[in-house]
């Protein structure tokens, strides 16, 4: 069992050492023999034996051996200390922090089923709780805030003859799929989760503080309760000013990359103009008080017409519309309405079978035998009947008839 004030002991004689190893994990989480004894040099050149460096380090557990390979790595106890210590923290994931938002909830319920139950032990665990979650919440706020400014200040570092997609790269994966999951978890509205389970939770704390107050508790059960009523008040402020400088940070360099993107579009725009119009087509000789350079190549192109579309032409020029006799103009002068259809009849059929979302589909169901100039007209009686009440729907339909396709309207038909 690892003895910790050994541990700390030489995390102090030592700590020069554990930083630089702590900062090179990033890239390379393990190290072999070689790298380790070049980074002990590297810090200490005056030692003489950077084994035994290690040898203590690993006695005193800052260093663990990684099974089956022999490398180093070190502790992750003591790499989250020294992150925490020298705010070199990697970004964490959205999903725990909204995970421990969720657990927020959980706690309320579990601490307002204790205060209508008045089991006291269960009050000061889930407060306990409660108060837990505000801590680690809050820690990992402040924990990805200094990650994201490291990644900025990283990106506006680099070299500026890298592409921007490599340069910023880092800067839009942190944007989609930490910046704005937290945007919306933290949104005010309806939608969001952060403040609305903060509030729930302070509001069920006042509560109990209240209803401890008013039974005379303890002076340290009171006050556990008030102490983590503050830390959800802290919180909220903090969620608040820490998505804010998060979001600032990030959204300028994010609007960089897609300006220059923007750019290189516009430039590939007019790259193509100038290759299908040419050069003096595209852009004047005199372009923003600048005269264009004179060693330039002019290539027209000619379009010519085929001899397929010239026939086309020539057909559609000498179309001639053939007549087809509107249904009306012949079957109704020929067709006797009232020999045809028993149109009381129709009007009883029809208010036993109100209210009808589509009278011509009905029409077409019960009595499709008729002549379609029939149905026609019956389907214009029934509309302007004043026995229902007639509303025009706002879809057009199709409704294929004996002979006809009808593209209408469709009514719906219901009692008055």
């Amino acid at each position: 069992m690892v003895n910790p004030r050994s541990l700390v002991y030489q995390l102090h004689q030592h700590w020069e050492l554990v930083e630089v190893m702590v900062r090179v994990s990033r890239d390379h989480p393990e190290l072999d023999q070689e790298q380790a004894l070049h980074l002990v040099g590297k810090v200490d050149p005056d030692s003489s034996e950077p084994g035994a460096v290690l040898r203590s380090l690993l006695n005193a557990d800052l260093l663990q051996l990684v099974p089956r390979s022999g490398d180093l790595v070190v502790n992750p106890t003591v790499l989250e200390f020294v992150r925490g210590l020298t705010h070199e923290h990697e970004l964490g994931l959205s999903s725990v922090l909204a995970a421990r938002v969720a657990a927020i909830r959980t706690a309320t319920e579990s601490l307002n089923q204790a205060l209508a139950d008045g089991d006291n032990d269960q009050l000061r665990q889930s407060a306990r709780q409660l108060g837990d979650l505000f801590r680690q919440i809050s820690l990992q706020l402040h924990q990805d805030r200094d990650a994201i400014l490291d990644i900025a200040e990283q990106a506006r570092s680099a070299d500026s003859a890298m592409p921007l997609a490599r340069r910023y790269r880092r800067v839009l994966e942190a944007y989609d799929q930490y910046i704005e999951p937290m945007n919306e978890m933290m949104d005010s509205g309806p939608d969001g989760t952060f403040y609305r389970y903060l509030e729930g939770a302070d509001e069920a704390l006042e509560v109990v503080y209240e209803k401890l107050s008013v039974q005379g508790a303890l002076y340290s059960h009171r006050r556990q309760i008030r102490q983590v009523s503050y830390q959800a008040k802290e919180l909220r402020r903090i969620g608040r000013t820490i998505s804010q400088q998060c979001a600032d940070t990030l959204l300028p360099l994010r609007e960089e990359l897609r300006a220059h993107s923007n750019l290189a579009s516009s430039i590939s725009k007019l790259l193509g103009q100038v290759r299908k119009r040419g050069l003096r087509r595209s852009i004047p000789l005199e372009f923003e008080g600048q005269r264009l350079p004179s060693c330039r190549q002019e290539r027209f192109s000619r379009i010519s017409v085929g001899d397929e579309v010239l026939t086309i032409i020539s057909e559609a020029k000498n179309y001639q519309p053939v007549a087809e006799p509107f249904p009306e103009s012949e079957e109704s002068a020929q067709l006797d309405f009232q020999e045809w259809v028993d149109q009381a009849a129709v009007i009883e059929h029809l208010k036993r079978s109100l209210p009808v979302d589509h009278l011509m589909n009905w029409l077409s169901e019960h009595y499709g035998h008729l002549p379609d100039a029939l149905v026609l007209q019956l389907y214009h009686e029934l509309v302007r009947s004043s026995d229902w009440h007639s509303y025009l729907q706002p879809e057009e339909v199709v409704t294929e008839l004996n002979s006809l396709r009808v593209y209408h309207h469709p009514h719906r038909l219901e009692a008055s």
